[in-house]
C-alpha cells in the first residue's frame, strides 16, 4: 500500500496532459474558502491540499463551517473537507508540493505549525496534520514562495538567505541542502533576490524572479538550470525579453511559469502595468533552444492587466490574473483592436498563441494565484467568490468533459 501511495504522490506532482480543453462549467462539489486568498494547490493521491491566507472554510452546501489556519484538505472525488487535517499554520502559505506516504510539503511566511517551530518550510502528514519526523530544513532569513518535488529532491524558491540564497535543492526526506546544487540568483531588482516561480521537466529547472544573474551568468528575471547531472549548471539558454523596464512600481514583473507536459516548451506570465513590451503578458519559450538572445515563440498581451498564474496542459495554456482581455497588444489599460474579453481567466492555443473560445468568466479581484491540472480537470485558486458565473469561493474546479 505504501508503494501505491508513493507512486500516487509522484504522479500527482508530474505534468498532466489533457487531450481537450476543460469544461467552462465548474463542478458543484468543491468546498469554499470564506475569507482571504488561496495561493497554492496540490494533489496527493485523491486529496486536494489548499494553502493561502484564510481562517475559515465550508462544505459545498455551505451548511458546515470549519476553522482552518491557512491550510486545509478535501477529498477530490466528493469535496468532503478532511476533519483530521487541521494544522494551525502561523502565517501565509505560498507553496505546496506532494510528498510520499501521504504527506505534503508546505512553504510560506510562517514560524510554526501547531505551536511547534517550523520556519518557512515543513512537511506534514495528511492523516493528522502532524510534522513528519526527520524532515529538518534550515530555511532562514526569509520566506518560501515556490516548491516543486522531483523524486528524492525538493526544489525551493523564495527570498531566504540560508541554507542558500533564494534557491535551494533539498533532500526530500531530511531537508538537508544538496551540495551538488550551488546556483545562486543575484543582481536583485528589488531589495533582495527573490524567486517567484519554479518548474521542473526533463532535466531542466525553470526559475524566474527579481534577479539579473544566475551563478554569475546574465539571466534577466528568467533562466533555465540543467539538472540532468549530479551537479547543476546554468543552461545555455538566455532571453533579453525581461531586461527592459515596466512600470516603476514593478521593478521585477515575472510571476508564474509552467512546462508543457512533454517538457518541450514553457510559458511565463507577467505583471508590470500598461507599458507594452513584455509587461502584462503570457509568452511561450522553447526549452531546448540555445542562444544568448532567444525570443518568445509567441506573446499574448492583456493590454495592462496582471497575470499571476499559468498551467500548460498540451491542449491549452490557461492563464489567470485580474485581466479583462487577451489578444490585446495595442491596449494600454484599454481594449485595443482585436482584443477579446476574458475576465479573470482564459485559455490560449499552445501553438498559435491566440485566445481560445473558452471563456467561463471570473470575478476579477486580485486574481488567480494558483492552478493545478490533474487527470480529472483543472483546479483554480484565487481571492474571489464567482467562478464560471457561479458561487465558488476562492477554490473551484473545471472538469474534463
Amino acid at each position: 500500500m505504501l508503494a501505491r501511495v508513493a507512486l500516487a504522490a509522484i504522479i500527482a506532482s508530474a505534468p498532466v496532459p489533457h487531450s481537450r480543453v476543460v469544461s467552462a462549467d465548474p463542478i458543484d462539489s468543491t468546498p469554499h474558502v470564506l475569507d482571504g486568498i488561496v495561493n497554492a494547490i496540490t494533489v496527493v493521491g485523491g486529496t486536494v491540499v489548499v494553502g493561502g491566507s484564510f481562517s475559515e472554510v465550508s462544505d459545498a452546501a455551505r451548511t458546515t463551517t470549519y476553522p482552518r489556519d491557512n491550510l486545509f484538505a478535501y477529498d477530490l472525488a466528493t469535496g468532503r473537507v478532511l476533519p483530521g487535517f487541521a494544522p494551525s499554520v502561523a502565517g501565509p502559505v505560498y507553496g505546496l508540493a506532494a510528498g510520499e506516504r501521504g504527506t505534503v510539503y508546505v512553504g510560506g511566511e510562517f514560524h510554526g505549525v501547531d505551536q511547534m517551530r517550523a520556519r518557512a518550510l515543513t512537511r506534514l502528514s495528511l492523516a493528522d496534520g502532524a510534522l513528519v519526523p526527520g524532515f529538518a530544513p534550515r530555511i532562514g532569513g526569509g520566506m518560501v514562495t515556490s516548491l516543486v518535488r522531483q523524486g528524492t529532491k525538493l526544489y525551493v524558491g523564495g527570498d531566504f538567505i540560508s541554507p542558500r540564497t533564494a534557491l535551494a535543492r533539498l533532500d526530500a526526506a531530511t531537508g538537508a541542502a544538496d551540495p551538488g546544487f550551488t546556483i545562486t540568483p543575484d543582481g536583485p531588482l528589488t531589495s533582495a533576490a527573490k524567486v517567484y516561480a519554479l518548474a521542473v521537466s526533463r532535466g531542466r529547472l525553470a526559475v524566474d524572479g527579481s534577479f539579473t544573474t544566475l551563478d554569475g551568468h546574465s539571466r534577466p528575471q528568467l533562466g533555465l538550470i540543467d539538472i540532468s547531472g549530479p551537479k547543476a549548471r546554468v543552461a545555455p539558454w538566455r532571453t533579453e525579453a525581461y531586461a527592459s523596464r515596466c512600470a516603476t512600481a514593478f521593478p521585477s514583473y515575472v510571476r508564474g511559469l509552467d512546462f508543457s507536459p512533454d517538457g518541450d516548451y514553457f510559458v511565463v506570465v507577467t505583471t508590470g502595468g500598461p507599458k507594452g513590451g513584455m509587461c502584462d503578458t503570457a509568452a511561450r519559450y522553447e526549452t531546448y533552444a540555445r542562444g544568448a538572445n532567444l525570443r518568445p515563440t509567441w506573446v499574448n498581451a492583456t493590454g495592462g492587466d496582471s497575470l499571476y498564474s499559468v498551467a500548460v496542459t498540451g491542449s491549452a495554456v490557461y492563464v489567470g490574473g485580474h485581466q479583462r482581455w487577451l489578444d490585446n497588444p495595442r491596449g494600454r489599460d484599454s481594449r485595443g483592436p482585436g482584443a477579446v474579453s476574458r475576465p479573470g481567466i482564459g485559455a490560449i492555443h499552445p501553438r498559435t498563441g491566440k485566445a481560445l473560445s473558452w471563456n467561463p468568466g471570473r470575478e476579477r479581484g486580485i486574481g488567480v494565484k494558483a492552478f493545478y491540472p490533474h487527470s480529472r480537470g483543472l483546479l483554480v485558486g484565487s481571492d474571489t467568490t464567482r467562478l464560471g458565473r457561479e458561487y465558488h469561493a476562492r477554490i473551484g474546479m473545471f472538469p474534463l468533459p
